[in-house]
């Protein structure tokens, strides 16, 4: 892995600031982590592409929503500043997972080959699916392969920037 891509995950993206909520600060965001009301246990939040830490005081699942309180945002207009505005968190507040699991930040970006060693492309984006998570290769041309380990999946090498398949070129 370059050194670039080792700076990029540094930081991971839980989500971002999509408006404010009501009248005393709060504000609306939306979150990638599952389940979705888990961003609340990471701290601090890092706001956008300066990482102004932040502390979550208050959170919870407000209809169709989350909504936060945030320490220093005490009005409407102190909200609505912050929209669009990302949510990260510095990678090593991440709890480590078995060697069959890995967070999706760790893989885009990572070259997937097949079993033959021949290039397939990179990985564009990670879809959950419902029944499989599903890599995006985008290379000479866009595959969609299953993240399945042991069947699809034969390694993940993220020191090496790698991900090996046994997927048929042609598929």
């Amino acid at each position: 892995m370059s050194e670039e891509q080792g700076k990029q995950n540094d930081k991971v993206l839980l989500g971002h600031v999509i408006g404010a909520h009501g009248i005393k600060g709060w504000v609306r965001v939306y979150s990638d982590t599952d389940p979705r009301d888990s961003i609340f246990e990471y701290q601090p939040w890092l706001l956008g592409s300066a990482g102004e830490a932040i502390k979550v005081i208050d959170g919870r699942i407000q209809g169709k929503h989350l909504v936060a309180e945030l320490e220093g945002i005490t009005d409407r207009e102190s909200a609505e500043a912050l929209k669009g505005k990302n949510i990260s968190i510095e990678r090593d507040q991440l709890p480590e997972l078995p060697d069959t699991q890995h967070y999706w930040s760790d893989l885009i970006g990572l070259t997937v080959v097949g079993s033959d060693g021949k290039p397939l492309g990179k990985i564009k984006e990670m879809v959950a699916t419902g029944a499989n998570d599903v890599m995006v290769v985008s290379g000479d041309r866009e595959r969609l392969i299953p993240f399945i380990h042991g069947m699809y999946v034969t390694r993940v090498a993220l020191g090496e920037g790698q991900v090996t398949v046994d997927w048929d070129a042609d598929f």
